[in-house]
């Protein structure tokens, strides 16, 4: 298990899966602001890559978040489109609705960030994220990502386009941190 100062990073356990599909992805509005694709629901017997991992897939590392204080599963991280040759990949999290403003978000980051950066040794992550969702740039920022552009009216969510923000982060500045 990845630690950080309040939020675990660890493999996803079976009974992690009905928690996860029930807390976020069966949440429309959630899980339409979360994904870069039309929600839909998931059955309980799919084999979905958002909740079920599969170890042969290089280029995305799911983990569940679990708090350090009770082993409570509290929501998801992943390290994905991880790009072996540029040394990149994208950082993406989501907190089940009771772990939400609790500072867990920031900490997430941060796991990731020495996950990346450390453990796989990449030269750049990059976060995409909605421009109001305030939480995630929160997060991103206080753990040194620097906002590198907006993708305007770029997001088709529930019946509107929206600007995404773009945020980048280099090994460099994570170490001098």
């Amino acid at each position: 298990m990845l630690k950080g100062e309040k939020v675990g990073l660890r493999a996803r356990y079976d009974e992690d899966i009905p928690i996860l599909r029930t807390e976020l992805y069966d949440d429309v509005v959630n899980g339409s602001r979360a994904e870069s694709r039309p929600w839909r629901p998931i059955s309980p017997s799919s084999k979905d890559q958002r909740l079920h991992v599969d170890d042969s897939v290089t280029d995305h590392v799911p983990f569940s978040v679990v708090e350090l204080a009770g082993d409570t599963l509290i929501g998801t991280a992943t390290l994905w489109g991880i790009d072996t040759h540029h040394r990149s990949a994208h950082v993406g999290l989501g907190l089940l609705p009771s772990a939400r403003g609790k500072g867990y978000g920031s900490d997430v980051v941060a796991v990731l960030c020495h996950y990346g950066f450390v453990v796989r040794g990449l030269q750049r992550l990059q976060i995409e994220t909605l421009a109001d969702n305030f939480a995630m740039l929160r997060a991103a920022e206080r753990n040194g990502f620097v906002r590198e552009g907006v993708l305007r009216k770029s997001a088709w969510v529930m019946g509107e386009f929206l600007d995404e923000v773009l945020l980048g982060l280099l090994a460099h500045e994570w170490t001098a941190r």
